[in-house]
This record gives C-alpha cells, structure tokens and sequence, in this order.
C-alpha cells in the first residue's frame, strides 16, 4: 500500500499534468500578439497585391512565377491571419497540380487546411466565449426587468433576435473557411490520387469521403467526389495489397539471410489462416512445405 505522502504526491503530479494540458490548449485556442491596426493594413495591402500580380501570373500559365509571387504574398501577410493565408497557401496547391508536382500540391493544401482548422478552434473558442458573456448579461437584465414589472403583469413575447453585425461577419467568415477548405480538399485529394501508392490513395480517399458531406461543392465538383468514390476503392485495395507483397519479400530475404546458417529457410514457416476467425497460426515444416 502506498504511502499518504507518496500518493498526494502522485495525485498532485496528475493535476499538475491536467493543469498544463489546459494550459496548452488554452494558449492555442488564445489568439496571438498582433500588429497595430496600421501596420496590419499596410502589410495585408502588400500581401494582397503580390496576390493579384499571382493571380495574373497564374491566368498566364506561368505556374512557377505565380508560386513565387504567392509564397512573396504569404511572406509579407501577418502569421497570425489564418484565413488569408490559407488562401494563398491552396492556390500555391493549384500551382504544383498544373505542374504536376503531387508531393508538393499535397504540402501546400494541408498547410491550408491546418490553417483553416486552427482558424475555426479559435473562432468556436471567441464565439463561446461571447455567448457565455451574452447569456450574463441577460441574466443581469433579466434580475433589473422583474424588479420594475409590477406584480401580476405578463411580459411581452421577447422579439425575434436580429443577426447582429458581429455573427454577420462571423457567419461569411464560416461560408468563406468552407469554400476555401473545399477547394484545398479538392486539391490534395487529387495529387494523392495522380502520386498513387497506398498510403495517398487511402488518403485521397478520405478527402472524398469529407468532401461528399460537404453541402457547397459545385455540381462539377460533386460529379467528380461521386466517381473519385467508385473507382479508388479497388485502387487502393490493389496498392495495398502490392505493397504488403513486396515488404513480405523483403521480410523473406531478410528471414532467409538469419536463418541460412541454420540450415533452415523462411520455406520452413508456413503462415496458415483459419477461415474461421481471420487470423493467422505458423506451423514449422522440417523438410519446407509439400510439393503441390
């Protein structure tokens, strides 16, 4: 049994432990230092037209000129404005696609998408912390409001709420992450897809599987979601079952190189599955398996 000491100890170290795990989800979800307002619209400015020179780079088919210009735009952009540079980082996404370069479309749209995740943590964290304010001072009113109404006095029906200009601003905020989360799904789905192999094609097809719960694909979009759908399953089953083939070859080389010296081989292990259950038993064989 342990001792009182040594268990307040543990019981302390835990809530320690509790205590900085909160802390750190606090000081993510905590919006972080920002410019004064001027500097932060100078620098948004700048951002926004090395953007528009992208953009025109990017509807001349110089692809590699636009990355440049977008990455210059994503230099000058404030790091802490997620929105604006998750933008910048899915049309650097749509750069790498046109030339054909997966492995770096596939970076570019998840630093978009993990920006916009960040964004929407943030955002939730603010938006409940505004309503748990909200929810106080209606309390506080309410208390002041029964005090004043005479006794035996009805209350008028409450007015239907009117969208305040902050949730305004917040819900195009919201239409605006999911159009552009939309677009960097879209993108990383089909790099994964075009670099193929197993791990990318399953992850393709995750994407997919998000983006057909998505309500404002474009009825192109949707069209392609739909048959992305169908033809990677078998794809991916195909990928999967390659791969598991050639690391068991190598696997077998490897065996057969330790046990060479014992005169044995990996041929004097034979993996047997019961139909039963799915799993797999070894059985040792001496002279190797049976000649077929």
């Amino acid at each position: 049994m342990s001792s009182p000491s040594k268990q307040d100890g543990k019981e302390q170290s835990q809530k320690d432990d509790t205590t900085k795990t909160e802390q750190d989800d606090l000081e993510e979800l905590t919006a972080p230092a920002r410019f004064p307002p001027e500097e932060e619209a100078s620098l948004l400015g700048e951002s926004n037209d090395k953007k528009s020179e992208a953009n025109a780079l990017f509807s001349s088919a110089k692809y590699e000129n636009a990355i440049n210009k977008y990455e210059e735009a994503a230099s000058v952009c404030p790091h802490y404005l997620d929105y604006e540079l998750a933008v910048l980082k899915s049309n650097i996404a749509a750069c790498h696609l046109k030339l054909e370069q997966w492995n770096e479309a596939i970076k570019s749209a998840t630093d978009s998408i993990d920006g916009l995740s960040r964004l929407e943590r943030i955002d939730a964290a603010e938006k409940k912390r505004e309503e748990e304010e909200q929810k106080k001072k209606e309390a506080e009113d309410d208390g002041i409001e029964e005090e004043i109404v005479s006794s035996g006095a009805q209350k008028s029906a409450p007015a239907a709420k009117e969208e305040t200009a902050t949730e305004e601003a917040r819900r195009k905020r919201q239409e605006d992450v999911l159009r552009i989360r939309a677009k960097a799904l879209m993108r990383r789905a089909r790099a994964r897809s075009e670099l193929g192999g197993w791990s990318n094609l399953a992850g393709a097809e995750e994407d997919y599987k998000t983006l057909s719960a998505m309500s404002n694909l474009s009825a192109a979009d949707r069209r392609i979601v739909q048959t992305q759908l169908r033809t990677l399953p078998p794809r991916t089953k195909e990928a999967q079952e390659k791969e598991m083939g050639e690391m068991w070859g190598k696997l077998k080389d490897l065996g057969n190189g330790i046990l060479k010296p014992f005169g044995l081989s990996t041929e004097n292990f034979q993996m047997v599955k019961d139909e039963k259950t799915g799993g797999y038993s070894m059985n040792f064989a001496q002279n190797g398996p049976p000649n077929q």
